[in-house]
């Protein structure tokens, strides 16, 4: 179920923490989920909502660290680590593989919630680039395998009567294909086409044979 309204994820072992970030939270206008572990967090279903996770370098069981390495191949959203441990080399790893702030014990109700408001921001950025691709990828889907052929070609500038050559069939037949092209990836200029294309990570022909 999809819903506009922001989410932050809380995880940490101390429930003193837990009640404290999620009261604060809560009186920033913001929904808030808090967990004790790693394990808990993983299992939770997720809504399909913009939001962060306030996560604590020091966990039983699977650490912050880990769970930052687990959740680096999927859509998770930003994080903003916690530690009264911290340490120079932890702090330095976590921002390196992506996290958005690294906050010490004790640090102030603002800052942590100016890192709150920077993190969904970040993530409603991402949401909506990943959105994007997802409905390029379908009006991709929907092209033929001989128009798939034909459009590394079109967003090369190639003409038709050089693409035709290149792939053994008439000039008439690749316009054909191409009016489709334009027409299914819903591009109305071929400037538009190329940035698509772009997004896609399709490449270009550079010397056809």
């Amino acid at each position: 179920m999809k819903s506009e309204s922001p989410l932050v994820f809380v995880v940490d072992d101390d429930f003193r923490v837990r009640e404290a970030l999620s009261s604060l939270i809560s009186s920033a206008g913001l929904r808030v989920a808090v967990f004790s572990s790693a394990t808990e967090f993983l299992h939770f279903e997720k809504p399909d909502a913009p939001g962060c996770l306030i996560l604590d370098l020091k966990l039983p069981g699977t650490s912050g660290l880990e769970l930052q390495q687990q959740l680096a191949d999927g859509d998770a959203p930003p994080i903003i680590f916690i530690s009264g441990h911290g340490d120079v080399s932890s702090s330095v790893r976590a921002m390196k593989h992506g996290a958005t702030e690294f906050l010490s014990k004790p640090f102030g109700d603002e800052e942590l919630l100016r890192a709150i408001d920077s993190a969904i921001s970040l993530d409603r950025i991402a949401r909506e680039k990943r959105s994007e691709l997802a409905e390029l990828q379908r009006h991709y889907n929907l092209l033929t395998p001989r128009e798939r052929e034909v459009l590394p070609f079109v967003v090369a500038g190639f003409a038709n009567k050089v693409t035709a050559a290149d792939l053994g069939t008439s000039e008439i037949t690749i316009g054909v294909h191409r009016g489709q092209i334009m027409r299914k990836m819903g591009a109305k200029s071929l400037a538009e086409l190329v940035r698509m294309a772009d997004k896609l990570g399709i490449t270009r022909i550079t010397d056809p044979a």
